[in-house]
C-alpha cells in the first residue's frame, strides 16, 4: 500500500516524522476517529512494510497482539513525553523488551547494492521500539507535538528551526485552520460594514 492511494485522512496519519509514531497512528482510538489499521496478519505486514520501507514481513501466530502491545505503549509514552509526564515504567519495559530483538539486518549484495529486506514481524517491532527509544531519549524527544488542529490528535516530531510547527500537516490541517481564520476574519469585516 502506497501513500498515494491512502485516503487523505489515513495518509496524515504517516506524515510525524519518525516510525515509531507513525506506527503508533496505526490504532483506532477515539482522538483521532480513523479505524484500525493492523487488525490481522497481513496487515501487520503491510504496515511493517510500509513504515520501515521492508520489502516483505513474515508474521507468525500472536504477532498482531504483540503488535498492539508495543503500539499502546509508545502511544502512552508518546503522550507522556508531549504533556511532560513521567514515564510509566511498565510502559518502559514493554518498550525495552521488544527493542531487546535483533532489527532486520541489511545485506549487501554482489554488485554492491543493498538487497531488498526482508524481516520477521518480531525484527519489525524491534526496529520500531529502538526508533521510539531513540526519539524519546534524544534530542527530539521534546520535540513530539500534538497537532494544534481541535479536531486532530495526531502526533508529530516538530523538526522545524524554531520549534514552532502546529500542524501535523500544513497540506491538511494547517491549510484549514488558515480557511477557517480567513472566513472568520471575512465574516468580521462583513459585520462590521
Amino acid at each position: 500500500m502506497t501513500e498515494a492511494r491512502m485516503t487523505p485522512a489515513v495518509a496524515k496519519r504517516f506524515r510525524s516524522g519518525r516510525a515509531c509514531l507513525d506506527f503508533a497512528h496505526t490504532a483506532e482510538t477515539p482522538d483521532w476517529r480513523e479505524p484500525e489499521l493492523v487488525y490481522d496478519r497481513p496487515s501487520l505486514e503491510r504496515w511493517l512494510s510500509h513504515i520501515l520501507g521492508l520489502a516483505a514481513v513474515r508474521t507468525e501466530p500472536g504477532d498482531v497482539a504483540e503488535a498492539h502491545r508495543l503500539r499502546a505503549a509508545i502511544l502512552r509514552l508518546a503522550r507522556a513525553r508531549t504533556s511532560e509526564q513521567p514515564f510509566d515504567p511498565q510502559d518502559v519495559d514493554v518498550l525495552n523488551a521488544f527493542a531487546a530483538a535483533a532489527p532486520p539486518i541489511p545485506r549487501l549484495t554482489a554488485n554492491g547494492a543493498l538487497a531488498p529486506l526482508a524481516a520477521t514481524a518480531v525484527a519489525g517491532l524491534s526496529a520500531i521500539a529502538r526508533d521510539a527509544i531513540d526519539l524519546f531519549a534524544g534530542p527530539l524527544g521534546h520535540r513530539i507535538r500534538v497537532c494544534a488542529s481541535p479536531d486532530c490528535a495526531y502526533m508529530f516530531v516538530d523538526a522545524s528551526r524554531p520549534g514552532t510547527r502546529r500542524w501535523c500537516s500544513m497540506q491538511r490541517c494547517g491549510n484549514l485552520a488558515k480557511v477557517h481564520t480567513h472566513r472568520d476574519n471575512q465574516a468580521v469585516k462583513d459585520l462590521a460594514r
